[in-house]
């Protein structure tokens, strides 16, 4: 599976991993990782440590991510990104948004 979501023993985080290409593809999902929960995690991580690619359709699945989990003061962190992705999400200002680490 390319998307894999996986919940703190608490069930207060809840980690979405991405593997392979983190594009429009993975669109539905994404969204499912998030949606789908019974129950609304007090934070999210997003682990790009297997991502290979990111492009504009998954900045804005991250902004849908954002908004989902409670806007500006929703816990979102964006975990092992590459030094590419990094770049990326700098230059898109996500780092004003987001935790990313």
């Amino acid at each position: 599976m390319a998307v894999e979501t996986d919940f703190s023993q608490d069930g207060k985080k809840l980690t979405i991993k991405i593997t392979g290409r983190f594009d429009f593809g993975k669109h539905q999902e994404f969204r499912d990782a998030y949606e789908r929960q019974n129950d609304q995690p007090d934070s999210v991580v997003v682990d790009l440590k297997d991502a290979t690619y990111l492009d504009s359709s998954a900045l804005g699945m991250l902004l849908l991510l954002r908004d989902h989990a409670g806007g500006d003061e929703a816990d979102v962190r964006v975990i092992h990104a590459s030094s590419d992705v990094r770049k990326i999400l700098a230059i898109s200002n996500f780092d004003k948004l987001f935790d990313i680490s």
